[in-house]
């Protein structure tokens, strides 16, 4: 097995491109790569998975314990020929003074040698007191090598490899020179999204072939060879689920914000998923509940708004008391409209309020919520709800007689001080949950999805 963390000196150093291409690279040859990312993320994941044939796992030190954190790792990565953590901003960035949560600190837990990606534009002899001062600044880290990104070209590599070679100890693993065709756009919030590049599988190919070029990868995975496997977690016996529930997931080019945790915990909780292009989609699939994840609908609003009996049935649906939860682009999709760069569309109208897309973030990073009554199915065990946002839009002309699920303790949610609106049998908010740690929410929807299934439904769906 070969097991290692790619991160950088600081964040837009390059090394999501640079991670992909490995996880594609490595895939090419044979190996099963099983890819994780720490902290919350749902775009890059998505470009990981689709590199390396498998899902991509997230490692959240907000959201779960150190145990958790581990067993979470062994779990998936047991079966896999070589495990690839991708980090996030810098090595040792992070919430606390004491890098309790950075990179660094992520390497030790599980043992990961480190993959120093270093952004080597206008960088010469510079590049050596770099080095050596993320050797010093923790001697529990170790590093498998570097990888030099964007040079400028072959007399820029030699100067580089020269000076590394000669101040210090660190192997140069790869040279990768800047080239247009292997990178990534971005958009406000990060990277686009796999599931909207219409060319993805091909960026991907374009990115691996130039790593095969440019990285040593015979010299990477012995750097990072594991010698003890990882030992999987038992696995845990559940009981017989219940009939099954049908939850209708819109996943398309506007709704692709899902961790794969937390979709097969719906389906441990006895939840069959049914997935449904809003794009395109002219009906609901035959389902009882809905769960409408993250995206970007300002994107896509006009087709969208033009999908206009599918938003009907859905709004007709929820009137009739459907259970569903919404998050940040499931919000927006079920709020009245949409307002972005001088154009507005409709949307569902289900939610008595208006979005509008700003130019800068409005709620990003990690949220602390407390849950209020209204709370149509609560989290249970908990005494804060810990989980992540990312938008750009706020909510306009809100009825004055909403109620909401949450307190927002730390973060920004609808308004600062709550978030998780709650109409009928709907929760929509700008939080991202994650079924980490205590927080159960999948358990929690089917279980109160169950409950408002009507008995003709239940008769109807022919899945006892």
């Amino acid at each position: 097995m070969h097991r290692f963390l790619v991160s950088a000196a600081h964040k837009s150093s390059g090394k999501t491109t640079l991670s992909v291409g490995l996880a594609a690279a490595l895939a090419r040859r044979g190996h099963a790569v099983q890819t994780f990312k720490k902290g919350p993320d749902y775009i890059d994941p998505l470009w990981l998975g689709l590199a390396s044939g498998r899902a991509c796992r997230n490692l959240d030190f907000h959201l779960s314990s150190g145990e958790e954190i581990a067993a979470a790792f062994a779990r998936h990565g047991a079966a896999a020929d070589v495990c690839l953590v991708e980090g996030n901003k810098g090595l040792y960035d992070g919430l606390d003074l004491n890098g309790a949560n950075s990179n660094a600190a992520l390497a030790k837990l599980l043992r990961l040698p480190v993959l120093l990606v270093l952004d080597a534009r206008g960088m010469t002899r510079g590049v050596a007191p770099l080095i050596l001062g993320y050797q010093a600044f923790d001697r529990e880290v170790r590093f498998a090598g570097v990888i030099l990104n964007r040079l400028g070209g072959s007399r820029h590599e030699s100067k580089l490899r020269a000076v590394i070679e000669h101040y210090t100890d660190v192997p140069v693993l790869g040279a990768v020179h800047a080239e247009a065709a292997i990178g990534i756009t971005e958009r406000h919030l990060g990277l686009i999204p796999a599931n909207e590049a219409g060319a993805a599988a091909a960026r991907v190919d374009a990115i691996a072939g130039a790593i095969e070029r440019q990285v040593d990868i015979d010299r990477l995975l012995d750097a990072t060879r594991a010698h003890a496997p990882l030992a999987a977690p038992a696995a845990q016996r559940v009981a017989a689920p219940e009939p099954k529930l049908r939850i209708g997931i819109a996943r398309d080019r506007a709704f692709g914000f899902y961790y794969a945790g937390d979709l097969e915990a719906l389906e441990a909780a006895g939840a069959k998923l049914t997935y449904f292009d809003a794009l395109q989609a002219p009906r609901l699939p035959e389902v009882d509940a809905l769960f409408i994840g993250g995206g970007f609908p300002e994107c896509f609003g006009a087709e969208l708004e033009s999908n206009a009996g599918l938003r009907a049935q859905i709004r007709a649906r929820i009137e009739g008391g459907m259970p569903v939860y919404a998050e940040c682009g499931g919000l927006m999709y079920l709020a009245r409209s949409i307002a972005w760069q001088g154009k507005r569309h409709a949307m569902v109208g289900a939610i008595p309020a208006d979005v509008v897309v700003r130019e800068r973030p409005t709620g990003r990073g990690y949220v602390v919520l407390e849950q209020t009554a209204a709370h149509p199915w609560p989290v249970g065990g908990v005494p804060e709800v810990r989980a992540h946002e990312f938008h750009y839009s706020t909510l306009e002309n809100a009825a004055p007689s909403l109620v909401y699920a949450y307190r927002v303790k730390r973060g920004h949610g609808i308004d600062g001080e709550r978030d998780g609106i709650v109409l009928r049998n709907v929760l929509a908010s700008y939080t991202h949950l994650r079924a980490a740690g205590r927080c159960d929410w999948p358990a929690r929807f089917v279980a109160f999805a169950r409950r408002c299934r009507s008995p003709a439904r239940e008769a109807e769906s022919g899945l006892r």
